[in-house]
């Protein structure tokens, strides 16, 4: 598969370099331009190459955004259109800024800049040494640790749930984008060190 990725920070890069690991061709961008990745890309390999976003997200068949929250009013909405777009990450007020969510959850803010994109919420709840360390493809998927996801197109969900498989973890689909707002920061699950096994039993509590 063919993935774009929008931010070559700490959970850009991890990801580029575990999709790349299981065979993934990966083009990574980030706001600074190609010319800055020049080595992150050298450390990546073959498979890897850097872009600008436009191009990125033309080469995607999935699209991962890892960009601070508070900018992603930035990425550019029509590009997107009916792209699998997979939105990874948090809002930190001290960081981005007061955003009224009006009850909503922070995915839902973005799948409204991304009108006819297919929104998926994953890869936010995990600290990205884990994200780098603790895939392991030898183990049953309910003894892996768990990645979360939330989406309202269960075909987007199941692109990016076998996308969470191909590289060591195991996937769990929360629901619909709203109940993403369970995955954020702070909450029960968020940043939680926990199998898929173990993460069930505690949703259900």
């Amino acid at each position: 598969m063919s993935i774009g990725i929008i931010g070559s920070g700490n959970i850009g890069a991890a990801l580029a370099h575990l999709f790349v690991k299981a065979g993934h061709a990966v083009a990574i961008s980030n706001s600074r331009g190609p010319a800055s990745l020049h080595d992150l890309v050298a450390a990546l390999g073959p498979l890897a190459h850097a872009a600008s976003i436009e191009e990125a997200i033309a080469f995607g068949d999935v699209v991962i955004e890892a960009i601070p929250y508070g900018r992603y009013r930035d990425l550019p909405a029509a590009a997107l259109t009916g792209k699998v777009v997979v939105t990874a990450g948090n809002y930190y007020p001290q960081r981005d800024g007061v955003i009224d969510m009006g009850g909503r959850a922070q995915s839902e803010l973005v799948a409204e800049h991304l009108v006819g994109a297919r929104v998926v919420k994953a890869f936010n709840t995990i600290w990205y040494q884990h994200l780098q360390e603790q895939g392991d493809l030898t183990k049953p998927i309910n003894e892996r640790r768990v990645i979360f996801l939330a989406g309202d197109d269960s075909a987007a969900k199941q692109i990016v749930a076998d996308l969470i498989t191909h590289i060591g973890f195991g996937p769990l689909d929360i629901g619909s984008l709203h109940d993403s707002i369970a995955q954020e920061p702070d909450s029960p699950i968020y940043n939680k060190d926990i199998t898929v096994a173990q993460a069930h039993a505690q949703l259900a509590r």
